[in-house]
């Protein structure tokens, strides 16, 4: 008997929330949530930016409504959970995919820098999460949390201190969640994306030490969005029913290369 892959993947019945979802990975991501029949509420704090993406998803076929999100700010993200629930029903899916970045080597980085990046790339998941994870233990749901971290998580690489030393939290403050949530139905995995071409970083990559780093890379290449749509789909579906805690790089095997 062959397997129902199709199904495995689905995420018909799933209502997902996407952070950072007006631009980059979040964008894709939330395009492909609902390509496998999500429900997507796509946040960020640019309006007109999750609005223009929300409408692509709609005339593309699926279901999407837009929510100006700040993952800073503890009110905007109870108001974006309470208009989800509103519109579709409990969160079940989330994937935190809001960053921000700075390439001021250690110990150029001023402290307005660095405190914003915590809040925004560390304290700003976790707010996310532990509010998705309180609505769903109210509601006694399972669900699956994908927190986005990167390959300067698990090793080190010059000129983000901040940012690779926020991304390796995240990838701690994954696995605390998943050991804290046993036996709950909730669980919480991360991506860790090596080199990929959003409007984040792609200027840094025009420069001359961006271009020597990609020729350093295993392809010669940074990834494209489109690369991780199979990680997304197999942490949000339930085809990843026994997974939990884990870090999934997708990175052509660059933290193989920098170890």
């Amino acid at each position: 008997m062959l397997l129902d892959v199709k199904n495995l993947f689905s995420l018909d019945g799933k209502v997902a929330l996407v952070t950072g979802g007006g631009t980059g990975m979040g964008r894709r991501i939330a395009f492909t949530l609902a390509s496998a029949g999500a429900k997507v509420i796509v946040g960020a704090r640019r309006q007109e930016m999750v609005e223009e993406v929300a409408a692509g998803i709609r005339e593309a076929g699926g279901d999407a409504t837009a929510v100006r999100l700040d993952i800073s700010d503890v009110a905007s993200i109870k108001a974006a959970f309470d208009q989800a629930e509103q519109t579709y029903g409990i969160v079940d899916v989330l994937v935190n995919s809001a960053a921000q970045i700075d390439f001021a080597p250690f110990p150029m980085i001023d402290d307005a820098a660095w405190n914003n990046l915590i809040d925004v790339n560390f304290s700003g998941t976790m707010r996310m999460c532990r509010e998705c994870t309180t609505r769903l233990l109210e509601a006694k749901k399972p669900g699956s949390i994908i927190n986005i971290s990167s390959v300067t998580g698990l090793q080190t690489l010059k000129n983000v201190p901040c940012y690779g030393s926020l991304k390796a939290a995240v990838i701690q403050l994954t696995k605390q969640i998943a050991a804290d949530l046993f036996n709950t139905g909730i669980r919480c995995n991360t991506i860790a994306p090596g080199y990929f071409l959003t409007e984040m970083v792609e200027a840094y990559f025009e420069t001359d030490q961006g271009k020597e780093e990609i020729s350093r890379l295993p392809s010669k290449r940074v990834g494209k969005v489109e690369e991780l749509d199979g990680p997304v789909l197999l942490l949000a579906s339930d085809a990843s029913s026994f997974v939990n805690g884990v870090v999934l790089p997708v990175d052509d095997g660059q933290v193989l290369q920098l170890a």
